[in-house]
């Protein structure tokens, strides 16, 4: 009896001597929490000013909180006396485990929190990369991003190259430089061959005025005179402009005797002294 009677005189002093260490881990897991919230409730304000994607807002939102939480646990079993160090250890070496092994996944995540972030595209404009990978963008995912070719064709692009490479968005602009090099005769006349060209750009209401369309020699090649054709037009009927007025330009220079003469190559054959009359 006496030894049940010491044993619980022992566990209520550790109980008492606990009180105020587990009062203080009660109040901070409360206040933490509140200020957990209070974080998450700051950042997605932040994420809303600077119109960051909806899916990597949620991404980061759960990504944070789950840290935060994590944090708040091992500092409260601290103050209570549960020994974290070796938790700790475990989760580190962990962490450290999965990410060599998910090396080239966590690139194509960082790629894709950058593209999210800085948004050097959105989905709708048609990019190409350094990658070869060109199409219009139909989704951005955190790992990849899905383009769609002028073929009707669905290409996954993964986002760390992508991030890393140079591309060119050709959706970010109002309009686009239309240009041609077509080669006429040298029997032809570049100043007629000029009007004639600047005359059907003219008439095509969907090249702009400003900036104005040049043509201008570019090459006095072997068997042509190249001339370079620049015209602008709207990036929504840059390609319409494009091939029609390729083909206009065709037509208006055969309706006015302007060649665009054939590869041409001249031989000359040289007539030897017959060796045997020779001697």
């Amino acid at each position: 009896m006496e030894k049940i009677e010491l044993a619980l005189e022992r566990i209520t002093e550790a109980v008492l001597a606990k009180v105020p260490s587990l009062l203080l881990a009660v109040v901070l897991l409360i206040v933490g929490s509140w200020l957990i919230r209070l974080i998450l409730t700051i950042m997605r304000r932040r994420f809303e000013r600077r119109n960051v994607d909806l899916s990597l807002r949620d991404f980061v939102a759960s990504i944070v909180k789950i840290a935060l939480y994590i944090m708040l646990i091992l500092s409260v079993a601290s103050m209570i006396g549960i020994q974290t160090t070796s938790f700790i250890a475990v989760l580190g070496a962990a962490s450290l485990s999965i990410g060599l092994a998910l090396q080239g996944s966590l690139s194509n995540f960082a790629g894709g929190m950058l593209i999210l972030l800085f948004r050097p595209f959105r989905v709708g404009d048609y990019v190409s990369s350094a990658t070869g990978a060109s199409g219009t963008v139909e989704r951005i995912d955190i790992l990849y991003t899905t383009l769609r070719t002028a073929e009707g064709i669905a290409v996954f692009v993964p986002n760390g190259p992508l991030a890393n490479s140079v591309v060119t968005n050709y959706s970010s602009i109002s309009q686009r430089r239309i240009e041609y090099r077509i080669g006429i005769s040298y029997e032809s006349n570049i100043k007629e061959a000029r009007a004639v060209i600047l005359n059907v750009l003219a008439e095509d209401k969907r090249i702009l005025k400003t900036p104005k369309p040049e043509v201008h020699v570019g090459e006095l090649a072997d068997s042509s005179v190249n001339l370079i054709i620049r015209a602008w037009a709207p990036k929504d009927s840059y390609w319409d402009a494009y091939y029609a007025n390729f083909e206009n330009i065709k037509l208006a220079l055969d309706a006015n005797n302007i060649t665009i003469p054939y590869p041409q190559q001249e031989m000359r054959i040289v007539h030897m002294p017959d060796a045997g009359k020779a001697g």
